[in-house]
């Protein structure tokens, strides 16, 4: 397998994210989350924005491009069996262990809950947390969803392994031409914009796996470039190249995304002058929004390679935390802002402390109980504890 440094610190860095943006969610106005402070602001939602228009993108196809350099070729159905396995045993098991207390502090919060955990655990094994008539679908894998998805697109890829082994080896190591380049801009481009206009005022985001036709239509695509790309040397050179470019080109996209919201939210005062009635407003933001994830995620890999390709120190380490840490952020953060909520601390100690406190939360757990103890480690996605040898018996001395 080629060790790719950049990549391991990208998906270490992007799995980070997702503590900052599970908690601002507690507090981001006016969008939904299983618990929500009482200190909401609107402001959030631009930044809110900006991070996720790429960081689910970026993290399905890093994981495309850990399959093309981990040589699974020769070995696909084994590396499927496994694979399987490494990703179904903690879904599982974050769907009956880590995931429920999530339910029960949102219907504590929301729907005025008065039982125990005790008495609430069984109606979320059996689908039976009904109220006015409608019951929320459990046991649910909440923030969980992307494993649920990887293992489907993990398998699907291994069955197109030798289509796309021959794309990969049609793409080769040199940097691409004018033309391929242009394709290279162009085509993700096109097909993220046809899915924004055409598939997703149809169809709602789920995070289902059966119905979810919008996240699979973007995210299966990616995923499945990222193992094309991810070998050849050329793309990540013209990447890192490119990478001032794709990063003014994306924050340029950006902020035409974002202006059009607020002037949508917040219109001038006055009439609207005629000219404006006449401009396809909808159909602009819609192309700034796919701009911009195209070019964020090619200056992500372009200062990737560029600053990150080295062995750090923490990388090691971090990257065989971060599952843990995944598969745990969001319940604490949801448990911490239960707690915190009616002690009425003010926006930024409150959110202060369910960051600070979701953060030593995972390293608590992390360091003292799951990588330490064996069969805790493939409940999170760890792979077993490493034998290590018997220490040599010292020489006796001769008589």
């Amino acid at each position: 397998m080629q060790r790719r440094h950049d990549i391991d610190a990208l998906r270490v860095i992007a799995f980070s994210l997702l503590i900052l943006y599970h908690s601002a969610m507690v507090y981001v106005a006016e969008w939904d989350f299983h618990i929500k402070s009482t200190y909401l602001a609107e402001w959030l939602q631009y930044p809110m924005i900006a991070l996720n228009r790429w960081r689910m993108p970026l993290l399905f196809m890093i994981s495309g491009i850990a399959l093309g350099l981990a040589g699974i070729e020769g070995r696909r159905w084994r590396f499927a069996g496994s694979r399987s396995l490494r990703l179904l045993v903690p879904l599982a098991f974050g769907m009956l262990v880590v995931v429920p207390p999530q339910t029960f502090f949102q219907i504590i919060s929301q729907y005025g809950y008065t039982g125990s955990f005790a008495h609430f655990y069984p109606l979320y094994l059996t689908h039976g947390l009904c109220r006015a008539g409608q019951c929320m679908l459990t046991p649910t894998w909440n923030h969980l969803w992307y494993l649920a998805y990887l293992l489907p697109y993990t398998l699907l890829l291994l069955a197109a392994v030798p289509l796309l082994r021959r794309l990969r080896e049609r793409l080769g190591n040199a940097e691409p031409t004018r033309l391929s380049a242009g394709l290279l801009l162009a085509l993700p481009i096109l097909w993220l914009l046809g899915v924004r206009l055409w598939l997703a005022p149809h169809f709602e985001e789920t995070h289902a796996l059966f119905d979810d036709w919008v996240v699979h239509a973007e995210s299966l695509p990616l995923f499945l470039l990222g193992y094309v790309l991810a070998t050849g040397t050329g793309f990540w050179n013209w990447a890192c190249r490119l990478r001032w470019r794709t990063l003014v080109v994306a924050l340029l996209a950006i902020g035409v995304e974002l202006g059009l919201r607020w002037f949508g939210h917040h219109p001038p005062a006055g009439p609207t002058p005629d000219w404006a009635l006449h401009v396809p407003w909808y159909t602009i933001e819609r192309i700034a929004r796919v701009v911009y994830t195209w070019m964020a995620l090619l200056a992500i890999f372009g200062w990737g390679r560029a600053l990150l390709d080295r062995p750090f120190r923490w990388l090691p380490y971090c990257s065989e935390a971060v599952f843990s840490w995944y598969i745990l952020h969001q319940t604490l953060i949801v448990a911490l802002a239960w707690w915190l909520i009616p002690m009425r601390l003010g926006a930024g100690v409150e959110a202060s402390l369910v960051v600070a406190g979701t953060i030593a939360g995972c390293l608590l757990l992390h360091e003292a109980l799951i990588r330490r103890i064996g069969w805790l480690r493939p409940l999170f996605g760890l792979k077993p504890m490493p034998h290590t040898a018997a220490p040599r018996p010292l020489p006796q001395p001769v008589p």
